[in-house]
Formats: C-alpha cells, structure tokens, sequence
C-alpha cells in the first residue's frame, strides 16, 4: 500500500455560519491541495469534510497517517466515541450524536483504507495545519465575496 499523509482542517465564520474546508495530501514529496466550502454550516461538518474529502482524493486503498487539530474528529476514533455510537444506533450519552450523516461517509471512506490518526494542536507551529486552515478561511471568504456579489 502506497503510504499518504493528509492533513486538513475545517473553519466557520459564525458557528453555524459560512464554512470552508481544506486538505493537503503527500504522497513521495508530492502534495495535491483540495478545499471546499458551504453557505450554512458549523465548524464540526467543516473538519469532518475536510477529511471525508482528502480521503476521496484518494484512487485506491492506502496507508493514511491523518493530522488534525479537531479533537472532535480525532478523539472520535482514537477513543473508540465512534464504536460506542455505533453500538448505540448513534446516541451518546448526552442524546443523538450530530452529524450522522458525516460520520457515515467518513466511515465508508476510512473502510477503503488503514488510517492512523494523529491529533495535532491548532493554530500553532505546524506548517501544514496552518496551510490547511489558510486554504479553509480563503474559501470562507470566496463565498462571502460570491454572496455578496449576488
């Protein structure tokens, strides 16, 4: 299996609000950048997209070490939240999990993969992170810019 790092990150402005998504994958040296962004969102679809994305960029099955600063998405599979809401048709302790919908296709994806996840912290000295929520915050303020010209 060819080995690829993914990094991405998710931003809002106005949490919900407007959205944008960005991922940067690696493979041999080589990065391929993708982003994306939607009118009515929150800052957890954003990061969770961000990585269903990267993961779509993908043609075939391969080893995908993933680097993210959301805890929500990380801590979802490296602390097992996401077999508990399995377990329970998709309720935590505190009710229905949100997101279902995400959470879904990021399983599918992940299915056609080996994902190591890698919890990085936000904002700080990490370069691709900080690329990531660059590319999030541009696509932000590309629909702003689409929706008022409108």
């Amino acid at each position: 299996m060819k080995k690829v790092i993914l990094y991405t990150d998710g931003a809002c402005s106005g949490n919900p609000g407007i959205g944008g998504w960005g991922a940067i994958l690696i493979y041999n040296g080589i990065e391929k950048i993708c982003s994306g962004s939607e009118q009515e969102t929150t800052n957890n679809r954003m990061e969770i997209t961000a990585v269903i994305r990267g993961l779509q960029a993908l043609k075939e099955g391969c080893e995908v070490e993933i680097y993210s600063d959301s805890a929500y998405v990380v801590n979802a599979f490296s602390q097992g939240w996401i077999d508990n809401w399995l377990k329970n048709n998709w309720k935590s302790s505190k009710g229905q999990v949100l997101n279902v919908d995400l959470w879904k296709g990021l399983l599918k994806e992940c299915a056609k993969h080996k994902v190591l996840w890698i919890k990085v912290k936000g904002h700080a000295d990490n370069e691709y992170n900080n690329r990531c929520d660059k590319l999030a915050r541009e696509e932000i303020n590309k629909l702003k810019k689409s929706m008022e010209e409108n």
